[in-house]
């Protein structure tokens, strides 16, 4: 597995941050879109490193247009040389409606339009193809020379797509380079129901496994002592919650078994009850979501869970950990 890293919460100092991921040896640095924009720190990001992969994990789609998006990753692109991943995502309806004032229908099939588009504009640029792409939410049918940007010199950037639901996954093995598995996954989750759909959709187009990757932000409760262990697991099972009481996200919970958590959690977030939402979780769940260890049997761990299903591992702990502690497992996975 490649391990990857992030470049800091100091979006200012992003260029530092992924320089430091590089040099402590992770082979990627994701970027959110969160309360900034992932593109001005990648930017940073691509002058400051020199071989580390660079990407979105996740960039909001339906914020923008398939020509918006093309132009903003192929400049990240060539900037990075070559080392870009565009990890896009659809968001939630609510956030697409209200926070961002765009339209929202059926997800899964704008997506494939969504990505489809981007492919056909790169093409266009680095082929020299007639721009001709006619569907039911996009259409893309101009491109005089005054806006071509002519070929990128590194092709064009491979695309991954973030998801929960089988429809989505689908469309991400059909048309993707890569799925970005979302944090709330269980290995079950992960084995039973995504692989499976993304085999679905590589079927498709004869896309093979072996040319596909899969990342997962890997939840991971450790400490040195039980007092740290308690802070992780609490942190953990907030995070948790948080993501449990989202509708889209039942499917996860169901197969365990533990469709009525949703509900409840749900009911809580809406009540502003958020201390509440965490103590619902118990170990039981936070055992299925998180690998929980001591700090020196994380790796080992995280290899026997997750080796044979995933290409890409990260460290999700929304927690504060002691200073070296992810370095630490980082270098036993790499001389596993």
């Amino acid at each position: 597995m490649r391990v990857d890293g992030g470049a800091g919460t100091d979006w200012t100092r992003s260029g530092e941050g992924a320089a430091k991921a590089e040099a402590a040896g992770y082979d990627g640095a994701w970027f959110a879109e969160t309360s900034h924009d992932p593109f001005v720190q990648l930017a940073a990001a691509s002058v400051s490193t020199e071989k580390i992969m660079l990407g979105t994990s996740i960039a909001v789609a339906f914020a923008r247009n398939p020509m918006t998006m093309a132009v903003t990753a192929n400049d990240i692109h060539w900037l990075s040389k070559g080392r870009f991943v565009l990890g896009l995502g659809s968001q939630i309806k609510p956030h697409i409606e209200k926070r961002f004032s765009m339209p929202w229908s059926s997800p899964a099939a704008r997506m494939r339009e969504f990505v489809l588009a981007m492919q056909q504009i790169w093409s266009c640029w680095n082929d020299g193809t007639k721009l001709e792409f006619r569907g039911d939410y996009y259409t893309h049918t101009l491109m005089s020379p005054f806006f071509n940007p002519g070929p990128n010199p590194f092709g064009a950037p491979k695309v991954f797509l973030a998801g929960v639901g089988e429809l989505m996954t689908e469309v991400a093995g059909e048309t993707c380079d890569g799925f970005l598995a979302h944090g709330f996954t269980t290995e079950r989750y992960l084995r039973e129901v995504t692989l499976p759909a993304l085999e679905r959709g590589m079927a498709k187009t004869g896309r093979k496994r072996s040319d596909f990757e899969v990342s997962l932000p890997a939840f991971v409760v450790t400490g040195r002592d039980d007092k740290e262990l308690d802070a992780a697991k609490a942190g953990t099972k907030a995070q948790i919650a948080f993501y449990g009481s989202t509708p889209a996200y039942r499917g996860v919970l169901d197969l365990h078994g533990w469709g009525d958590l949703q509900t409840e959690l749900n009911g809580l977030s809406k009540q502003g009850k958020w201390v509440e939402m965490g103590h619902a979780v118990d170990d039981e769940v936070l055992d299925a979501f998180a690998v929980v260890a001591e700090p020196d049997r994380v790796a080992s761990a995280l290899i026997e869970r997750y080796s044979s299903a995933v290409d890409r591992l990260s460290f999700y702990a929304p927690y504060a950990a002691e200073s070296g502690t992810w370095e630490g497992v980082l270098r036993q996975l790499k001389a596993a």
